[in-house]
């Protein structure tokens, strides 16, 4: 009997509880929380994903997958989603339950990948003849412990000092900064259209990936915040320059974590400031303050500014398992 049942990943509503738990079981990550999940799944979908449960009435794993041509399938993830999406309980092993999965996916498939897995949720397993991993991109967190002070005279000379230069320069300019915060779901559609007005104001626009609150992307992140603010689990920073808005973060948080999901400034009203570096400074006070989270989480790839904010690094990894030993070699990947 097969261990593994496929469903239309339509039907995803039916079993949005049971993924919940096993997210709950390991370390509840706001971004595979379903209500984070379904708005990218209905909005970034293909029609062609499928949703995995192994265990039946009482799930041991879940995946939501997707073909990538004849030979393989892969997790969902739009460029949206920093996650691979794959729930399982904390004690099962990648090796233990991916030569299965695979063998119960449609089209005879020889490689299965679990795109964009965190080794905080998931322990990065050993490679074997039929199961490979590679790393993906290094990622940038904060550790919440302690005072701000103590935290902000860890930082490099030069951030402390370029950011007294720029509130010196707001000074003399007569520009008052001020930091807002959003939290109730009411006023995340109005923080959406801010927020693609930034993003509209700068080279995103002219690639055509700027957010507006009508396209797809600004739907689905106007409804993931209303949810989690509905839930006490989002907040959007904004800050402001007198009365125009310079610069804004985009933000879920779970039981740990406040994970950054988008950032964007007004390049047009930065005053030769760094209006998101200004507005950070405030920000990561406030949660030093506040008390009430243990990490700040970025989740995109490591840039040299996230390092004048933090030592804490860590690697993103992918995993690929195989139908059968010898095709790693065949593909290079050994």
């Amino acid at each position: 009997m097969n261990p593994w049942t496929l469903y239309p990943a339509s039907r995803f509503s039916e079993f949005q509880n049971a993924w919940q738990h096993l997210n709950q079981e390991g370390r509840n990550s706001a971004l595979l929380d379903p209500a984070f999940l379904a708005p990218a799944l209905e909005l970034f979908g293909s029609g062609n994903e499928q949703l995995a449960i192994l265990g039946g009435s009482t799930p041991q794993a879940m995946a939501l997958l997707r073909p990538t041509g004849r030979w393989g399938w892969e997790t969902f993830q739009p460029s949206q989603c920093p996650l691979g999406y794959w729930v399982s309980r904390p004690e099962l092993a990648w090796q233990d339950v991916l030569p299965s999965l695979l063998q119960s996916l449609p089209g005879f498939p020889v490689v299965l990948g679990i795109t964009q897995q965190d080794p905080d949720l998931i322990p990065r397993p050993p490679a074997s003849r039929t199961l490979k991993t590679l790393d993906y991109i290094q990622t940038a967190r904060i550790t919440l412990q302690g005072t701000f002070d103590a935290y902000w005279q860890a930082r490099g000379k030069n951030l402390r000092a370029n950011m007294k230069k720029q509130r010196n320069l707001l000074i003399k300019l007569g520009l008052v900064p001020r930091l807002e915060i959003l939290t109730q779901a009411q006023d995340m559609d109005q923080a959406v259209r801010d927020f693609g007005q930034l993003e509209s104001s700068g080279w995103k626009n002219d690639q055509g990936t700027a957010i507006h609150r009508d396209n797809a992307q600004g739907q689905f992140y106007t409804r993931i915040l209303e949810s989690f603010c509905a839930r006490g689990k989002g907040r959007v920073y904004r800050y402001w320059f007198d009365d125009v808005v310079t610069a804004m973060d985009l933000c879920i948080a779970d039981d740990t974590s406040l994970i950054i999901l988008k950032t964007a400034y007004n390049e047009q009203a930065s005053h030769g400031t760094s209006p998101a570096f200004l507005m950070r400074q405030e920000s990561f006070q406030h949660l030093f303050e506040e008390n009430a989270l243990g990490r700040i989480e970025f989740y995109g790839k490591v840039l040299e500014w996230h390092t004048r904010w933090t030592d804490e690094i860590r690697t993103l990894y992918h995993v690929n398992g195989y139908r059968w030993g010898f095709i790693p070699a065949l593909l290079g990947k050994t």
